[in-house]
């Protein structure tokens, strides 16, 4: 009779089981490697850049050193089709995973062996666009692997999963960071931080090449290569409505994008300790980010995909007004426990649904190229933007006016996606990834099915 009840429909164990399953908890551990560069020439290097004396200019102008990912379309199709000699035997992917991640250790062990000053700023600039590129090449191959492990009827649970993953390899990076640096100084502390490139890689190991994953034809010919580097464009192009597609990935996290890479500065200013900046930004940062992943894998799947990225947009943008809050009460530990808590609510709750949006958007014979060009330009307005103008804006207008203005230009985005989606063009842009049909591309060959497990099921309308 128990066994009966746990089984049944409905009941608590099919709840938890989807995210136990092995592709799950693989893009968790992707999730943890994926993040954690983020971080080192995110927070932690604005931190570091502040605590030496560096001015707000150009602290906020390393921001474009995250341009770098933006920039990966261009050499993600490498990711799709060179196969990497002996070490390719372990498989497409796994084997981009353990060379991607080897590289990111790399770097950041540079970033770790350089000093930033005012009188020599150069090989630091130099030392985070390295931690860019390498950053950048992992996250095309954990995002390709990520898609390719999980089923459809996995993607929503599966980008809960990975940005629980994401959240901890930043957070838990962050936080070591400042308590390492803190009593051993910044080079052993990124040193230390270096090891969490380590999960992706060992997930890999475990799970092995995706089922799911289409192989592209040996390379022949001139053409057969052009075929492979532009493919993933045309397809996407070719789309119903895919320049409005393009344009809301464009704009939908500009003003997330251009508050979240100031609050350190905004810390600073109030005069926040470390280990204060430490508690609350990435402690209780990080469990309230939890608890809006789980409210959002939640939400997911009994709003559906439509409605849950709606308001994730609207939440996102609204979270915004937290820090204008603070900003206008000083130096309050519960006015920074509110904004935090808030806007890491919000960023747990858009992280699942907006991404598995992002993730169904794509053709699996083109994963990687297509999710690079996907997340590289759903960020590259707001870097841009804020690592031209962020710093001056904040000089001229102060915190409260400048989060306000982030505020405002979150809405566009937000009225976009609800066109769309009373429009029905969102269900329509759906790739093969979210169960759709595969497109023909112009010399690519005959189509072929997504290899589907038998019995799933596309994201939720």
């Amino acid at each position: 009779m128990d066994a009966l009840e746990i089984e049944r429909p409905g009941s608590w164990w099919d709840g938890i089981r989807p995210y136990v399953e092995k592709a799950p908890l693989a893009a968790l551990a992707l999730g943890i490697s994926s993040g954690f560069p983020y971080a080192m020439i995110g927070a932690t290097l604005t931190t570091r850049l502040a605590q030496g004396g560096i001015d707000k200019k150009t602290v906020t102008a390393f921001s474009l050193a995250f341009l770098v990912y933006n920039l990966k379309p261009f050499w993600a199709w490498i990711v799709d089709g060179v196969r990497l000699p002996v070490i390719g035997r372990l498989g497409q992917r796994v084997s981009w995973l353990i060379v991607a991640g080897l590289f990111v250790i790399a770097a950041v062990a540079n970033l770790a062996l350089v000093t930033p000053n005012s009188a020599a700023i150069m090989p630091t600039v130099i030392a985070a666009i390295l931690v860019g590129v390498a950053g950048a090449t992992f996250d095309i191959v954990i995002d390709a692997y990520r898609i390719e492990i999980l089923e459809p009827r996995q993607l929503g649970v599966g980008s809960g999963m990975s940005q629980y993953g994401w959240r901890i390899g930043s957070a838990g990076a962050g936080a070591l960071a400042l308590v390492i640096a803190a009593r051993g100084g910044w080079e052993l502390a990124y040193f230390a931080c270096a090891s969490f490139a380590l999960p992706a890689m060992l997930a890999g190991l475990i799970v092995g090449e995706p089922r799911r994953h289409h192989r592209v034809a040996a390379r022949q010919s001139l053409g057969t290569m052009l075929t492979s580097i532009w493919g993933p464009f045309a397809q996407f192009f070719q789309r119903e409505g895919a320049l409005i597609v393009l344009l809301f990935i464009l704009i939908h996290k500009i003003g997330d994008t251009l508050a979240n890479l100031t609050f350190r500065l905004l810390f600073d200013d109030l005069k926040f300790s470390n280990d204060e900046i430490a508690f609350y930004d990435v402690g209780l940062g990080f469990w309230a980010y939890l608890i809006g992943i789980f409210v959002g894998g939640a939400l997911y799947a009994k709003m559906g995909m439509k409605r849950s990225v709606t308001l994730a947009l609207v939440l996102m943008a609204v979270s915004n007004l937290s820090f204008a809050g603070l900003a206008a009460a000083g130096h309050s530990n519960w006015g920074m426990a509110g904004a935090i808590g808030f806007e890491n609510f919000s960023s747990g709750f858009g992280g699942v649904a907006v991404v598995a949006y992002f993730s169904a958007l794509t053709d699996l014979r083109f994963t990687a190229a297509q999710y690079a060009l996907i997340s590289a330009a759903a960020s590259i307005v707001g870097r841009f933007v804020t690592g031209t103008t962020a710093g001056a804006l904040i000089e001229r207008f102060g915190y409260v006016n400048f989060y306000l203005l982030t505020t405002v230009i979150a809405l566009p985005g937000v009225f976009l996606f609800w066109w769309m989606s009373r429009s029905g063009l969102v269900d329509r842009s759906i790739g093969s990834a979210g169960g759709g049909e595969e497109e023909p591309v112009p010399g690519s060959g005959p189509l072929r099915r997504p290899v589907v497990a038998e019995g799933s099921e596309p994201p939720a309308p």
